[in-house]
């Protein structure tokens, strides 16, 4: 299946209608390895009006295509669900911020731990952000 029709087929099973916007913020937020901001998407989709990715976001996170993760940075950062049936807690894995060159690395082999909470209590999302020194600014220094 070509990168297109995988990207209408992810898109029309969460009840998103696959217009040609929607379909290339997904297609390059898919091509994309880490953890990316709504300034550094619009970077990389230049024709694309600003507003238009931030609503976009804002419908696949309400759709639950892609989660939303703090680095401490005070920016967003987005990334594409890993499950395509769901985006659970579960899904979630540990993320890396790079406190020189502010990237946000995706460690998807690096499961967060369960937790167990108090009776009562629901988690929606959960966020594990380790911070130092990515592989390329650690060997700089």
């Amino acid at each position: 299946m070509d990168k297109i029709a995988y990207c209408v087929e992810r898109l029309e099973k969460k009840g998103v209608k696959p217009t040609a916007i929607r379909i290339l913020i997904f297609r390059t937020m898919l091509e994309i390895s880490e953890a990316v901001s709504l300034v550094e998407l619009g970077e990389r989709l230049e024709t694309v009006d600003k507003s238009t990715v931030f609503r976009t976001l804002n419908l696949f996170l309400a759709h639950r295509l892609i989660h939303a993760i703090e680095d401490g940075s005070g920016v967003s950062k987005y990334e594409i669900c890993a499950n395509e049936n769901s985006c659970n807690p579960d899904d979630m894995h540990v993320h890396f911020y790079c406190v020189n060159c502010h990237r946000t690395f995706c460690f998807k082999a690096i499961h967060i731990p369960l937790i167990s909470l108090p009776s009562g209590f629901r988690m929606d999302s959960v966020n594990y952000m380790i911070k130092g020194l990515c592989d390329n600014c650690a060997a700089g220094r």
